[in-house]
């Protein structure tokens, strides 16, 4: 898979989308400091930059919204392949479920 965005605009857009996040929800940046538990510095800092720890982003997600979504969009790929040789000879056989045999 090939990245199209890089780890700095990521950190942009993340930042970019918890600040609409907080302004639709019409939350000041004191109020969602003090809902989530994030030091008001630490919030104003992470809308400017995108630096932010990930304690602090999941404490400002669990409030705006997103959280469910940002742990199933962490959630690793199925694969379609059980060996290097099948990636390799392009056959794509289905997985066989663990303690049953086909």
């Amino acid at each position: 898979m090939i990245a199209l965005m890089t780890p700095a605009k990521a950190k942009s857009k993340l930042a970019q989308n918890m600040r609409e996040r907080r302004l639709a929800m019409n939350l000041t940046q004191a109020r969602l400091s003090k809902r989530s538990g994030v030091a008001l510095a630490t919030l104003r800092k992470f809308e400017q930059s995108g630096a932010v720890s990930i304690d602090n982003l999941f404490k400002l997600m669990l409030v705006v919204g997103g959280l469910d979504d940002l742990i199933k969009a962490s959630a690793p790929n199925p694969s379609n392949y059980n060996s290097i040789d099948d990636v390799l000879s392009g056959n794509e056989s289905p997985k066989r479920k663990r303690g049953s045999r086909s």
